[in-house]
């Protein structure tokens, strides 16, 4: 029942159902739901881009409209739109010079977000609401982002890239005197300075903003993000891709099952042993899971003992025994598990995903072929107290333990290199069955790698899939 309402994610449809319930409150609540369900438009993006003027908010949104799919928005767009009923009163407004109201605002930006395109595609809306009392007549009217993407940058970086500001007339492309000059000579001929942007009229605005924006961040507590646009724009696009491909937190039950695959010496072992440690899941070896049943005499372990005589890999079907029978009891049900070792190829991982036993996380520690093998053939093992060395990162510090210290010889280079080359051959179908693996750099320090992993656990699986590329 459980793995049934995971798959399908029933628990956020549910949360998803009654959040629009509650924030529209329908006077026909079933009607309503049934037509929430056919828009099937939970997943779109609802994004918007927010920060003081020049911070870059226009070239984000294109580029997140762009690589999601979504509809641009901004207030100019909406202003200027005579399909929109409120569009002609706005225009009247400015027509007069005089501020648009913001319930004029709001009532454009109403009737632009039911239109198919935006029901369907999702939006990006950049630039507005300014002020807390906009985002308040927006989540009144039931308009609520599901990320706002905040940019900051020094008063004097922002205040330089104003007054540098061009637009292209013909295609209203911004461009920069310094920073992005149009290589087309035709197009330079044409760029005009934007009204407003003179250093007094730019002060006025950063002032306005900052008077602002604490407001706007308290109206959007839960979902929004800083980011520092003082850095290059594609390392501004990229955090902010990334925040707006998260999921918000759900109260749905989750039991992790979690498959960490990687080269010997990726750390698979070390990770499995944190997380363990620190979610009391259920650590499975695969290969100690097998010489458990051995050593212990089973049915199965009898069945086994050849195979590990003989040196061959054990019979899927065995190996598939052992693992279910693992995976059914108490603990591993109750709390989850880790297993390291399982599946070598893709033929188990397809046995694997016909139980009640899928895995819900799959990670790959990614590692260079030669510092796994920096990593194994260069440690050792004191005989007398058990304690394990490495030549490189942990040599010991007394002669007499030098000296007796031995190596597995499964730890030899020629070993490694046999094991490295199973791996590499598996791995590349192993990746495609596994589309939504997790992939992790382990060339790292093992708390950083933990670190990354442990987000990936805790936080809902990025929804890059679902989005229009």
């Amino acid at each position: 029942m459980g793995l049934y309402a995971e798959k399908h994610k029933i628990f956020q449809l549910m949360q998803n159902l009654m959040e629009a319930l509650l924030v529209h409150q329908p006077s026909d609540p079933i009607n309503f739901m049934i037509l929430h369900l056919k828009k099937d438009n939970d997943e779109v993006p609802r994004i918007l881009t927010v920060g003081p003027p020049a911070s870059g908010k226009t070239t984000i949104s294109h580029w997140l409209c762009k690589h999601l799919g979504a509809v641009y928005l901004c207030p100019e767009d909406l202003l200027y739109n005579k399909l929109l009923k409120a569009s002609k009163e706005a225009m009247a407004h400015k027509a007069r010079k005089d501020e648009v109201p913001d319930a004029l605002w709001v009532s454009l930006l109403e009737e632009r977000l039911n239109i198919e395109d935006c029901v369907s595609m999702g939006w990006v809306l950049d630039g507005f609401p300014k002020t807390r009392k906009q985002a308040l007549l927006l989540q009144s009217i039931g308009i609520s982002p599901r990320h706002v993407v905040v940019l900051y940058a020094p008063d004097t970086v922002l205040v330089e890239r104003n007054l540098g500001k061009m637009v292209d007339p013909l295609t209203q492309e911004v461009y920069h005197t310094t920073f992005d000059w149009p290589i087309d000579f035709a197009v330079q001929k044409r760029l005009v300075v934007p009204e407003g942007i003179s250093e007094q009229a730019t002060t006025q605005k950063l002032l306005e903003s900052q008077r602002n924006i604490p407001g706007l961040l308290q109206a959007y507590q839960e979902n929004h993000k800083r980011i520092n646009a003082d850095q290059p724009c594609a390392d501004v696009f990229a955090q902010a891709l990334n925040f707006a491909q998260t999921r918000p937190r759900t109260n749905a039950p989750f039991v992790p099952r979690i498959v960490l695959l990687g080269l010997p010496g990726s750390g698979k072992s070390l990770q499995a042993a944190l997380l363990a440690q620190k979610y009391d899941l259920i650590n499975i070896c695969f290969g100690d899971l097998l010489k458990e049943k051995v050593e212990a005499y089973t049915v199965v372990g009898e069945l086994i003992r050849p195979f590990f005589e003989s040196g061959y890999p054990v019979n899927d079907s065995i190996v598939m025994r052992v693992l279910k029978e693992r995976f059914s009891e108490h603990d591993c049900r109750t709390f989850g598990w880790v297993i390291h070792g399982f599946p070598r190829d893709v033929d188990q991982a397809d046995l694997l995903s016909h139980t009640n036993h899928i895995p819900n996380r799959v990670f790959f520690l990614n590692l260079p072929a030669e510092v796994a093998m920096q990593r194994i053939c260069q440690r050792t093992t004191d005989p007398v107290t058990g304690e394990r060395y490495h030549s490189i990162f942990k040599p010991p510090t007394e002669e007499n333990v030098h000296q007796r210290l031995r190596r597995n010889p499964k730890d030899s280079p020629e070993h490694m290199e046999m094991k490295i080359d199973f791996y590499n051959r598996q791995v590349e179908e192993l990746e495609d069955y596994y589309e939504d693996a997790i992939h992790v750099n382990a060339d790292q320090d093992p708390y950083t790698v933990f670190e990354y992993i442990e987000s990936c656990l805790v936080n809902p699986l990025p929804v890059k899939n679902l989005y229009h590329v």
